[in-house]
This record gives C-alpha cells, sequence and structure tokens, in this order.
C-alpha cells in the first residue's frame, strides 16, 4: 500500500528506490532480496491495484444495463478515483508514459486488458460502434487522468464527465445512422 501510494502520488519516475526504502522501513538488500527492482516492486503493486482499486468494470458494465448509461457511470467512477487523495489522476494511465520499459508495457497491458473488456462489452449490443466507442472511452479516461494530476478537482472532472457521456447516449441510441465517432 505505501509503494501504490508513493507511485501514485508521484508517478513512476520520480520516485526513487531511496524513497521506497525509507517509506517501508528497510534497506535497500531486503529491498532488492524482495522485490528484485523497482520495476518487480511496481508490478506487484499493478497487480494488487487490479484487484482492489481498478475501477470494478465487471459489476458496472453488465447485460442488464443500457450501455451508454454504463460507459456514463465509468466515467464517472474514474472521475471519482482520480481526484481522490493521496493522489490524482490514474496510477495505470499516468505510467504507460513513464521512462522504463518494463514498466511501460505492464500499464499498457493493463490498459489493453480495461479496454478489450470495455469494447467486448458494446461489442454485444453496438458491434458497429465498438470499436470508435472503445477509443472515446480510454481517450476521455486518459483526459480526466490528466486534468486530475493537473489540479482539477472533482466537480469539473463530473462535469466533464457528464458532458463526454451525453455525446455516448447520442451515438448509442438506435436512431443515430449519420452520427457516429468514426
Amino acid at each position: 500500500m505505501t509503494a501504490q501510494q508513493l507511485f501514485h502520488a508521484r508517478g513512476y519516475d520520480a520516485v526513487s528506490v531511496a524513497d521506497i526504502t525509507e517509506a517501508l522501513g528497510i534497506n535497500p538488500p531486503s529491498f532488492y532480496s524482495a522485490f528484485d527492482s523497482k520495476a518487480g516492486l511496481y508490478t506487484r503493486v499493478l497487480d494488487r491495484w487490479a484487484t482492489t482499486g481498478a475501477i470494478p468494470l465487471q459489476e458496472i458494465l453488465r447485460a442488464d444495463r443500457p450501455v451508454a448509461e454504463a460507459l456514463a457511470e465509468v466515467l464517472e467512477e474514474a472521475a471519482r478515483r482520480y481526484s481522490s487523495d493521496p493522489a490524482a489522476g490514474c496510477l495505470v494511465l499516468e505510467s504507460t508514459r513513464c521512462n522504463d520499459t518494463e514498466v511501460r508495457e505492464a500499464a499498457l497491458a493493463c490498459t489493453i486488458a480495461a479496454e478489450t473488456v470495455i469494447r467486448d462489452y458494446i461489442s454485444e449490443r453496438h458491434p458497429e460502434a465498438a470499436a470508435s466507442v472503445t477509443d472515446y472511452i480510454s481517450t476521455t479516461m486518459s483526459g480526466l487522468s490528466a486534468k486530475a494530476r493537473n489540479g482539477s478537482d472533482l466537480t469539473r472532472l463530473l462535469a466533464t464527465a457528464r458532458l463526454a457521456s451525453s455525446v455516448l447516449e447520442q451515438a448509442l441510441s438506435p436512431e443515430k445512422n449519420s452520427t457516429r465517432l468514426d
């Protein structure tokens, strides 16, 4: 949890092994014995985050809900999580831009996995829009994360998520015929 908070608050690149060992109250040899590297620790943090901190897509993206409504909830949940203390932004999305190739690839794999869940959900009822709407959701979430990291508060992030949701309703409506995101 401590390492996750450090990575989340500062970003992967700004956290040193010295920061981690000090926060954990261990010495560097113990750190390397336990985690092999900072990237090794980050990978463990991602695994833990996936089960405890990630947006619960499986709970939100249910077959009994309208697609636009469920996706709107995903965006609002992202806004809430990205603006929460002790850090802002998304642990995973922010790490897709870090300098460490191994960490960047691990974060990208998490992002792709989430996009796959979203795309598959949309495809069940709107196969023609699945790719473009998934890209729209992903892009909006990246923007929400960046805005949170830059200091936007929950009120502003929710307003943006709700505005984005109105586009989803239009893009996924049965009458949309000529209104497409691609």
